[in-house]
């Protein structure tokens, strides 16, 4: 046989050697490929980071505490049309393909030819599968090898899953636009419904998305995506998931979505929200609470959150007021897009109505302006006549204005500088149900009810009060006479608010008036040791130094701590944890969190027609029944005939304590029914004075009154009770509660004029006699150092 030219044996030898090389090559990136291959077995242990939402107590969705805004529904939960919508837009054969779509994927290409010519993006030809395994266990890089690595991948996860299993995967995980991860979380956000509550054309909408949620946004690109949309229901159609006919109506429905992404519709409850979020962190962490799913239930009562908003909003602005026009935000010459300047400042969020304008004339007493929309009118004459009080108003000046229904006047509008809180607290329980911490949230979410440390003033009386007539061997009363003369021990002189002294008084009258040489004589009496101890186990404070200036409210709490501590005067003596969160349960629906933990025997049998059961009240007795309704009944006084006695308006049975701390610089009002307390503070960030007469009854009280006015509205009307053992005597005109054994007639203890605490140990028995009123006491190196100056104004 003839041998075979040279160059026919070298190129047979150059080929052969190629092949080698090239399978080499091949096999070393196979290895390397499924080096890094991710083990699909993962997938099914993946949980898709879901957001937690916090509900109020009757199911209102109050938020949403989330890194991905994603709400994780599963497959059986889905209407059909959801998941149908999906297969028609993005996989046909998703039932009958096993992981990787040849039909599916050979269309793609031809496609691609035409768009490599047009210019255009190319298509993956990717099924659902593969989506699920990019999405999931891979990268959107566009190289060979992760496509080589999703299609194997999907083969793999075909075996591991079931049909419907990816699908709820592919659903719950991809991203929507419109900050939504997920069909739940985007059916919220863009039609304001659930899966269940949509239309076949909002389905079909949805299911346009993945393919580029900008391409097809409902405002923007809006005729684009009424395109898309109606391609997909004739998709449906032709796949036979919806009839010719139903597709067809289908196509009619206007494409309306909401303005923008919303976590809730309630928006009253920022600040409790975002305090729900702070506490729910710190006890389960912040990756869990972010990406757990948690289904969380708080304590908030809407209709008394919104109450508390409007009525700490209407109660600063009532203060800012009172205290002047300020002038205008902003100047601008009138002139073809004014309108930009007047929009780079916005109203406060929680003030809908308001909105910006733009000062157009200044004639005598009528001041006519022009909304930002072109709508024109002028301002209310009250308003004008108040404007006069400050810089005057020119043409050209931004303001915000708020209509007046009905015509073409405005109201004057301006944002107060002060600001304030409120907590409203269920007292047998604790449960927090609205908190407004300041005046808005969009402004500053520093939440002032519960980061805000300020001096309570006189609204700390009430726990000296309840640790003098809770002492043991009964030595105090509210019968018992104080001596209200001027107090003078190591320099420190407290002065009552009218900056008068004289007689005395029994403790009712004392701290309905609040006279605070009375309440420093109690505190010295009783020992201060004993009154911070007392403080402390209310929760008023975490510390507190035994000084006697703190007897006026020198030291530091905030509002939430102290309604939570004058709830213990409402709840038979017992100290409460003021709580925000009411039950936490996990994705899966398990309980991990439960704040009301008490035993309640017979809750789970049925209705027998029998009374029914009992729960005991939880937490820590820390003070005598029988005190606890002297301190409830003595704070009825202060409404009743003193410094509170607007409440009267009311026309309930209402207790509380009027604060105000030295220099009006905290103005307070703590006041309560036999449901619930409630716990005002009006006061500037930067401590400054309020101003000459701002008492906790002037700025505080009136917004108490304004909030119970809506919230007493659900309530039934109910007297205080007293403890069953209680004596009563009339005293001076006052029926007075006893404790057994001390109400010998005509014996009641008085407190003399004293001077200076007694040491601990015994106490002997009371006097009449004392130092004359005034007498300096004797230095005493036991004694609390005397407080500086300007703790010595609190009233």
């Amino acid at each position: 046989m003839k041998s075979l030219p040279r160059w026919v044996a070298l190129t047979c030898i150059v080929m052969l050697s190629a092949v080698a090389v090239g399978g080499v090559a091949t096999a070393i990136y196979a290895g390397w490929l499924f080096h890094n291959m991710p083990d699909a077995s993962d997938i099914t242990e993946y949980r898709p980071p879901t957001a937690t939402r916090v509900y109020a107590w009757d199911a209102t969705l109050i938020g949403e505490i989330s890194t991905e805004r994603r709400i994780f529904v599963p497959f059986d939960q889905m209407p059909a049309p959801v998941w149908q919508a999906f297969i028609a837009a993005e996989d046909h054969n998703f039932f009958r393909h096993q992981g990787v779509d040849m039909q599916g994927l050979g269309r793609a290409l031809i496609k691609n030819v035409g768009n490599v010519i047009r210019g255009r993006r190319l298509e993956g030809g990717s099924t659902i599968t593969q989506q699920v395994a990019k999405n999931v266990l891979l990268n959107a890089d566009q190289t060979l090898g992760r496509k080589l690595q999703e299609a194997i991948l999907a083969s793999r996860l075909e075996q591991l899953l079931t049909k419907e299993q990816i699908l709820e995967l592919y659903l719950n995980e991809i991203w929507l636009g419109y900050r939504s991860y997920g069909v739940g979380a985007a059916a919220y956000n863009y039609f304001g419904r659930s899966l269940r509550e949509l239309t076949l054309a909002q389905c079909a909408y949805l299911a346009a998305l993945p393919k580029g949620p900008q391409n097809y946004h409902p405002i923007r690109n809006r005729e684009a995506a009424i395109r898309r949309r109606n391609a997909i229901l004739d998709d449906m159609a032709n796949l036979r998931y919806v009839t010719r006919e139903q597709a067809e109506a289908a196509k009619l429905e206007p494409l309306t979505v909401e303005l923008a992404p919303t976590r809730a519709r309630y928006r009253d409850a920022d600040f409790f929200v975002e305090e729900v979020r702070r506490r729910a962190e710190q006890t389960f962490g912040r990756r869990q609470v972010n990406e757990g799913g948690y289904y969380m239930r708080t304590t908030l009562d809407p209709r008394l959150q919104t109450a508390a908003r409007i009525a700490l909003m209407s109660g600063l602005e009532a203060y800012d007021r009172r205290h002047g026009w300020r002038g205008a935000w902003g100047h601008v010459n009138i002139a073809p897009g004014w309108q930009r300047a007047a929009t780079t400042r916005s109203p406060p969020a929680e003030r809908r109505d308001w909105r910006p304008a733009v000062v157009t004339a200044v004639s005598g007493g009528v001041i006519s302006i022009e909304q930002t929309t072109g709508e024109v009118g002028s301002l209310l004459a009250a308003d004008v006549a108040w404007s006069r009080g400050g810089p005057a108003l020119t043409v050209g000046d931004l303001i915000f204005v708020e209509p007046i229904a009905g015509g073409q006047t405005f109201h004057l509008r301006q944002t107060p500088i002060v600001n304030g809180a409120i907590v409203a607290m269920e007292p047998h329980s604790g449960r927090v149900l609205a908190m407004v911490g300041g005046y808005s949230y969009s402004l500053s979410n520093f939440n002032r009810a519960t980061q805000a440390l300020r001096q309570p003033g006189s609204a700390f009386k009430p726990v000296v009060y309840a640790t003098a007539l809770n002492s043991a061997g009964a030595e105090w009363t509210p019968a018992t006479t104080v001596s209200d003369a001027p107090f003078n021990m190591s320099g420190y002189r407290p002065q009552n608010y009218e900056r008068n002294n004289g007689g005395e008084y029994t403790l009712r009258r004392a701290l309905a008036h609040s006279r605070n040489a009375v309440a420093v004589r109690l505190a010295a009496q009783v020992g201060m040791n004993e009154v911070s101890r007392m403080a402390i186990a209310m929760g008023v404070t975490d510390h507190m130094e035994p000084v006697l200036s703190m007897a006026l409210g020198a030291g530091e709490t905030t509002p939430l701590r102290l309604a939570g501590a004058y709830s213990t005067f409402l709840n038979g003596g017992h100290r409460i944890t003021p709580h925000l969160i009411e039950l936490v349960q996990d994705r899966d629906g398990r309980s991990i969190l439960q704040a009301d933990r008490r035993a309640c025997p017979g809750c789970m049998a049925g209705f027998s027609g029998a009374p029914g059961p009992i729960i005991p009240q939880g937490g820590q007795q820390l003070i005598d029944p029988i005190t606890a309704y002297q301190i409830e009944s003595l704070l009825q006084s202060v409404v009743e005939q003193g410094t509170a006695t607007q409440a009267r308006v009311l026309g309930r049975p209402i207790g509380g304590k009027t604060g105000t701390t030295n220099e009006y610089r905290s103005a307070w009002f703590v006041g309560f029914s036999p449901q619930i307390v409630v716990a005002v503070f009006v006061g500037f960030d930067d401590n400054r004075s309020l101003g000459h007469g701002e008492t906790g009854g002037v700025a505080a009280l009136p917004v108490f009154i304004n909030f119970m006015q809506t919230a007493l509205q659900g309530m039934p009307p109910l007297e205080f009770e007293a403890p069953p053992n209680t004596v009563f005597m009339t005293v001076g005109g006052a029926r007075e509660g006893f404790r057994p054994g001390s109400e010998v007639p005509f014996e009641l203890p008085h407190l003399s004029t004293i001077n200076a605490p007694q040491r601990s140990g015994p106490r002997p028995p009371r006097s009449p006699t004392g130092p004359p009123a005034g007498t300096p006491a004797a230095a005493d190196p036991a004694l609390p150092p005397r407080p500086p100056e300007e703790m010595q104004g609190l009233y």
